[in-house]
């Protein structure tokens, strides 16, 4: 089995936020998506995902993929462009002690999207709302760290676009993992 380096990075101030200077391109935005179903939110998973290898969720049930959907904290935002999704940033809520911690779950582009500055937009519209997310849920106490990881199966640019919004390294580890193509079920083989 091939070895996969994962990397763990982090803010623990909303001050380290460090937003794109860019400005959304005419014809995009950011939507949360209110409600949003587990089928879509499956679409934008393989979506994104299909060229990275993404597949930790695919044999996720519909109702444990739904449950994730409808913890206190849990929020998707997608980037349009044009009327049509290009990405994603699902983010989910712990609380721990005094604070919630919001992970940056899953993130990422279509693949046609990539390579047009939109990511370090998508990611940095995520992270001001990861630090604000205890103020569209009554229940949950400030936010006191905003985290993700990434590994080496994601893009090259990934680690730079994070630590550019001003995320820095506090882990890595390395871990034998089977890489599954996570293209099943979204185009048949050719």
């Amino acid at each position: 089995m091939p070895v996969v380096t994962i990397t763990y990075l982090q803010q623990l101030s909303s001050a380290e936020m460090r937003p794109s200077a860019r400005k959304l391109p005419q014809h995009a935005r950011i939507e949360r998506a209110q409600q949003i179903s587990a089928e879509f939110s499956r679409f934008l998973y393989q979506s994104v995902g299909s060229k990275l290898n993404w597949a930790d969720r695919l044999a996720s049930s519909r109702e444990q993929w739904d449950a994730t959907l409808r913890r206190a904290g849990s929020e998707t935002y997608v980037l349009y462009q044009d009327g049509v999704p290009k990405g994603y940033a699902e983010l989910v809520t712990e609380v721990t002690e005094a604070q919630s911690e919001v992970e940056i779950y899953y993130f990422g582009l279509f693949p046609e999207a990539i390579g047009q500055g939109l990511g370090g937009l998508l990611l940095s519209e995520a992270n001001r709302r990861a630090w604000e997310l205890h103020t569209r849920f009554e229940d949950l106490p400030p936010v006191g760290r905003v985290w993700l990881h990434t590994c080496s199966l994601d893009g090259e640019a990934a680690i730079p676009n994070y630590q550019a919004r001003g995320f820095s390294v506090y882990d890595t580890t390395a871990e034998e993992t089977e890489v599954i193509d996570a293209s099943l079920d979204l185009w048949p083989s050719s």
